[in-house]
């Protein structure tokens, strides 16, 4: 097998399995090799590809699987520039069939011989391998499902030139490794450098489940259609009373936009520092991103916005046009203010300019969004909708009556209390 020579497909992230397979399929009839310690090579590949099953949650043929996966994770100059945009131009396509060619080789190879020869039957459990029911520990089952697909879908291509279309369309339509494959990240600081994680279990909520609030959600969507369609779009800030909704619809703008490209890195206050670092690794990337901040607020002695409002306008370096800041708040202006900062005062002669410092972060976002408490007659209504939505059986007049007394000792009115009243209700076994 020719894995040393690919050009292009090189330096895979979990490279050693297909390297230990390579020399199997090189070697397994060479009789000057101990039969022996090759089958013992066999069985930990074997093992090695069912707790990749384990930790990924692939099934079917577990070696086609991997290799699927080595594809589209590996992050190279054509999968980077197929990515959302699809095919690409240029020698770096002959480069890349020559490394297809390889790589069929590997996955139409016929393995009975090997078993044969090796006397290791056992392989055909990882030839068509079903998987448990427990969760992946690294894809959730939607990408998972996808990979599987992929490798299903390679078996249908008769040429190295129909393998690379099928893999071209995957980048084109779901993108390569993490930023693909993911939706949304942390940020993690390490001794190497900082990187982002991908988050596994976002909440899978849309804009339409938030129950009213269709101004603010009209004003959200439109300002991110623009982003992700490559119009001009501005920083946006969500503020207003706790509970209303503003986290939920981060999690469900992260949701629907990201078939069209967009990723969600979230931030938090500790983590300005490496914001610049960050950009960095993400700014000639094909896809949008959103750097979120959630409930995003700073006291007088806190002085991390400062790394924020150069990191958004006023540094040297212009922001890249695929990055935007998304930010909520309880707090309209950011930064806790005094009476005394308007007040004449010895310690500061320029009180005008302490104000000014302290509203000049909020002025960095160009779309700011309200998300107010409800009244009493809203909040019925996010009730009832609830209700329904879940499934509660119980009569109109009672429902409200017990929502009533429910929001009164947890925390008011709110989207938030309307749901917890409605959890509660669920897990009663009498609704």
């Amino acid at each position: 097998m020719r894995e040393q020579e690919l050009i292009v497909y090189r330096d895979f992230e979990d490279g050693q399995l297909l390297r230990d397979m390579a020399w199997l399929m090189s070697h397994y009839d060479d009789e000057k090799s101990k039969r022996d310690d090759m089958a013992a090579l066999f069985y930990d590949c074997i093992h090695r590809l069912i707790e990749l099953a384990g930790s990924y949650g692939f099934h079917g043929n577990l070696w086609h699987c991997y290799l699927a996966n080595l594809l589209v994770n590996n992050e190279n100059s054509y999968s980077c520039g197929c990515e959302i945009r699809g095919e690409i131009n240029g020698t770096i396509n002959q480069a890349v069939l020559h490394d297809i060619v390889i790589l069929k080789e590997f996955y139409d190879f016929d393995f009975r011989p090997l078993m044969e020869k090796l006397k290791v039957p056992e392989f055909a459990l990882a030839e068509k391998y079903e998987s448990s029911s427990r969760e992946s520990k690294v894809y959730n089952a939607r990408i998972c499902a996808r990979i599987c697909e992929l490798a299903k879908k390679f078996c249908l291509d008769h040429t190295p030139e129909e393998m690379k279309d099928t893999l071209t369309q995957f980048y084109r339509e779901y993108g390569v490794g993490k930023f693909g494959l993911h939706k949304s990240f942390r940020i993690v600081h390490e001794e190497n450098g900082v990187h982002m994680e991908p988050i596994l279990n976002i909440a899978h909520v849309r804009l339409d489940d938030l129950v009213g609030y269709e101004t603010a959600k009209k004003k959200l969507r439109d300002n991110t259609d623009a982003f992700v369609s490559g119009r001009r779009a501005n920083n946006c800030l969500l503020f207003g009373d706790a509970g209303t909704g503003k986290s939920s619809c981060m999690k469900a703008i992260a949701n629907e936009y990201y078939d069209r490209g967009l990723r969600m890195i979230e931030v938090y206050k500790h983590q300005f520092r490496d914001l610049n670092e960050v950009i960095s690794q993400i700014k000639k990337r094909n896809y949008r991103f959103i750097i979120y901040m959630d409930d995003l607020s700073f006291e007088d002695f806190e002085i991390e916005y400062k790394y924020l409002k150069a990191v958004i306008e006023g540094g040297l370096e212009r922001k890249p046009e695929n990055v935007l800041i998304y930010a909520t708040s309880n707090r309209r202006h950011l930064i806790r203010e005094n009476y005394g900062d308007k007040e004449e005062s010895r310690q500061d002669m320029h009180t005008g300019d302490t104000v000014q410092e302290k509203l000049s972060l909020a002025y960095r976002f160009g779309v700011t969004i309200y998300f107010g408490a409800p009244d009493k007659k809203q909040f019925a209504v996010i009730v009832k909708t609830l209700a329904k939505r879940f499934g509660v059986k119980m009569p109109e007049e009672e429902l409200l009556a017990e929502a009533n007394k429910w929001e009164l000792s947890h925390g008011g009115l709110s989207g938030r209390s309307a749901q917890q009243f409605i959890d509660y209700l669920l897990g009663k076994c009498d609704v």
